[in-house]
């Protein structure tokens, strides 16, 4: 007797899933169905605007890709400012103070000293031609000025000294320029002249005085005034 032939097995699907919808691939494991939209690897879609790849849409103004626009004082760059400090946390650059002015002290040690040289000189002139100059007296005084205020400053007691200093700077002058009168009338060395008979150089002077003579005084002052203001 014969056994009537069993049917063959029914395909088997693959993997052992069941197709949905058509689909052959949904059953396989681990899959997932593809994202709503119709994108089948599972991207998001572009940000609205337009900017690829999920990239921020360009800042207001112009600039791509989210880049800060231009500093508003026109540094594309955004480096530091003007007047800002030095880079790398430095601070700015350090500037050297001012000469000190207004220095009493020293401004009335300048005009001492220069008195007494400019004196010197102007007593060699008017000894060596034998008579007073007032163009001399002028400079002595201006001189005399000029120094003191340029390095003590431009201070009433400053400009008092130097127009003081310039009277006996020119005084000075005229009796040095006496002494080697009377050294060469004398036919003595002008040191003995100055150390020995100083009174006989002082008297001379007082007789010889004219109104030229007080006025060489006053223009040497007057000249120290203006040489202050000058270098004030």
């Amino acid at each position: 007797m014969s056994q009537p032939v069993q049917p063959p097995n029914q395909p088997q699907q693959p993997y052992g899933g069941q197709p949905v919808d058509g689909n052959p691939y949904a059953g396989q494991p681990g899959q997932q169905p593809p994202a709503p939209g119709g994108n089948p690897y599972g991207q998001q879609p572009p940000a609205p605007g337009g900017a690829p790849y999920g990239q921020q849409p360009p800042a207001p103004g112009g600039a791509p890709y989210g880049q800060q626009p231009p500093a508003p004082t026109g540094n594309p760059f955004g480096g530091q400012q003007p007047g800002q400090g030095a880079p790398f946390g430095g601070g700015a650059p350090f500037a050297p103070a001012p000469p000190a002015r207004n220095n009493i002290l020293l401004g009335v040690l300048v005009a001492l000293g220069a008195a007494v040289v400019a004196g010197i000189l102007y007593g060699v002139i008017a000894g060596s031609i034998e008579r007073e100059v007032g163009y001399a007296a002028v400079g002595v005084g201006f001189l005399v000025g000029f120094a003191a205020s340029k390095l003590g400053g431009s201070s009433p007691a400053v400009i008092a000294a130097s127009a003081v200093f310039s009277i006996g700077a020119v005084y000075l002058g005229q009796l040095i320029g006496i002494s080697m009168v009377l050294s060469d009338l004398a036919q003595i060395p002008f040191s003995e002249v100055v150390g020995d008979h100083f009174g006989t150089v002082t008297e001379a002077w007082s007789q010889e005085a004219d109104f030229m003579t007080y006025l060489f005084l006053a223009l040497a002052a007057a000249a120290a005034v203006g040489g202050a203001k000058k270098a004030g």
